[in-house]
């Protein structure tokens, strides 16, 4: 079984709220950029990359958790992150029952992290090419 059909598993196993939850934010997720890969990390967490970790995603018993990667370099100007404030690195989105999800807000925030996602790949192939010519 690969992740997206894990995913999808997991998904049809939430019968309650936090299985609409998840598949709205999965889907927003996904409609963001279709190069987006889907992956299954962390013991059973599906996991969203592109140039390199975007989020992970847990569904709890009263909340689903999404958790950015580098959400604290990232621009939140629709406020969506509500947890993980003082990491110096993550940020986390809890959903809880009634909650919607803002779609367009949320497209915006995986574009963002996937444009931070490359720019670091772009910052560190400078100096890997460096390395290569000093080898020489």
């Amino acid at each position: 079984m690969n992740a997206s059909e894990r995913i999808d598993q997991l998904i049809e196993q939430l019968t309650d709220w936090r299985g609409k939850t998840f598949a709205d934010l999965r889907k927003a997720i996904l409609d963001a950029d279709p190069a987006i890969v889907e992956e299954w990390k962390y013991m059973g967490s599906p996991v969203w990359n592109r140039d390199g970790m975007i989020a992970v995603a847990n569904a709890h018993k009263e909340k689903v958790k999404i958790t950015f990667s580098h959400g604290a370099n990232l621009p939140d100007p629709d406020k969506l992150f509500n947890a993980g404030l003082d990491g110096k690195v993550w940020r986390a989105i809890d959903f809880l029952e009634g909650d919607k999800v803002n779609k367009r807000a949320l497209k915006n925030l995986v574009r963002a992290a996937i444009e931070y996602n490359q720019s670091k790949s772009k910052k560190k192939a400078p100096a890997r090419a460096a390395a290569k010519s000093k080898k020489k």
